[in-house]
């Protein structure tokens, strides 16, 4: 095994290949780190950068078993993963960042909102409904249901708004939350390593498509100073709150009366953090490095303004991926393509992200918009 930059023998593991995986290789091989991947899929992103690949399921207990014992320091890039071999692990010596507590509560969404409850979290009301079918649900409307465990990329949420809708309802376990009218939907990304440093990115303002998937980001959010302060103190507060080691994504409803409440939290890089990439001292994918590594947490200054958009699969097209419009895209400056390479798009899968950087944020804003409406992902 190759020495890395510090000297030592590491074997560092994540659990799940996808373009979080793959971006967090791109970080890793700066740092002369060999990242082993553990997926069930050939074809993932990860799978051709990964050293080595290891093909395995991570919701089966003997595979993440299997394939941990031999890390030093594992990971994650996505929640649906075997908790039990986790805490397994952990107990033989293994350093599982996030750990095991804390991913078993952050995967189970009617568990994630108990502990705001229980830790003085503002959050939306909500209840927990094991069969939607037994529920009286219709004196509730409108209201927001979410399943408990395995919903991710805009799946496992539903707008329930009309007693028309209560016909589309999730009948597995779970949680019916109060629809917020919420004046901006807002992130934070905060890191922590093992010694309690905690460190915060600016707060940025995320614009969804109509499949609950972010289309634009915007760094920074177009907020009043005192909502920045409370929204990254709240973040902080929260992954001290967790004891976490690792990176978390806190997501925030900004209401109409200048209120913070807690949508949901991802104890991993995020959707919300890929313009550090460009527009940071430090990208998320080196924070999430540095902290699970128990290295001094990087700078989180801006250094530029951006925007970022997702490259989603266009309707009505399945099948090996055409990038109509990037050329033309590629002439414009301070324009930054990210492909994850997945060969195979369709409806609204995340097939890469796009990133523009300004001087000023209005001007990243324009950009962005153009952009979106000269590009398209067909097959």
């Amino acid at each position: 095994m190759k020495k890395n930059l510090f000297g030592k023998d590491l074997r560092l593991g994540i659990l799940g290949g996808g373009q979080l995986g793959r971006m967090f290789i791109q970080e890793a091989v700066n740092y002369n780190i060999d990242v082993h991947i553990l997926e069930n899929d050939f074809n993932a992103p990860s799978a051709s950068l990964a050293s080595p690949f290891t093909k395995g399921n991570i919701q089966n207990y003997e595979d993440v078993l299997a394939f941990g014992e031999n890390m030093d320091v594992l990971t994650i890039e996505i929640e649906n993963v075997n908790v039990d071999a986790l805490f397994e692990l952990e107990k033989k010596g293994v350093n599982v960042y996030p750990q095991p507590r804390v991913l078993e509560i952050i995967k189970d969404k009617g568990l994630q909102k108990q502990f705001y409850v229980d830790n003085n979290i503002p959050t939306a009301p909500f209840f927990i409904v094991d069969d939607s079918k037994k529920q009286n649900l219709s004196n509730r409307l409108p209201f927001v249901q979410k399943l408990r465990t395995g919903g991710y990329d805009g799946q496992g949420v539903k707008l329930i708004k009309t007693s028309h809708d209560l016909n589309s309802l999730f009948q597995e376990a779970s949680l019916i939350e109060e629809m917020i009218p919420f004046e901006k939907e807002l992130s934070v990304i905060v890191a922590r390593n093992k010694d309690g440093e905690t460190i915060a990115y600016q707060t940025v303002e995320c614009e969804f498509n109509e499949a609950n998937l972010v289309e634009f980001l915007f760094s920074p959010a177009d907020i009043s100073q005192e909502i920045e302060k409370k929204a990254v103190d709240l973040a902080k507060s929260i992954i001290n709150k967790f004891d976490m080691v690792g990176i978390l994504a806190v997501e925030l409803f900004l209401t109409k009366n200048g209120d913070l409440l807690v949508n949901e939290v991802a104890p991993r890089p995020h959707n919300s953090g890929h313009h550090t990439i460009e527009c940071n001292a430090t990208s998320q994918f080196s924070q999430h490095l540095r902290s699970i590594l128990n290295l001094p947490l990087g700078s989180t200054e801006i250094v530029r303004y951006g925007a970022m958009i997702n490259l989603l699969g266009a309707d009505d097209y399945v099948g090996k991926a055409i990038y109509k419009g990037l050329e033309n895209i590629m002439k414009t400056p301070s324009v930054y393509i990210h492909l994850y390479g997945k060969e195979i798009t369709k409806p609204n899968r995340k097939m890469g992200h796009i990133t523009v950087t300004s001087e000023t944020i209005s001007d990243a804003k324009r950009k962005a918009k153009s952009i979106k409406n000269n590009i398209k992902v067909i097959a």
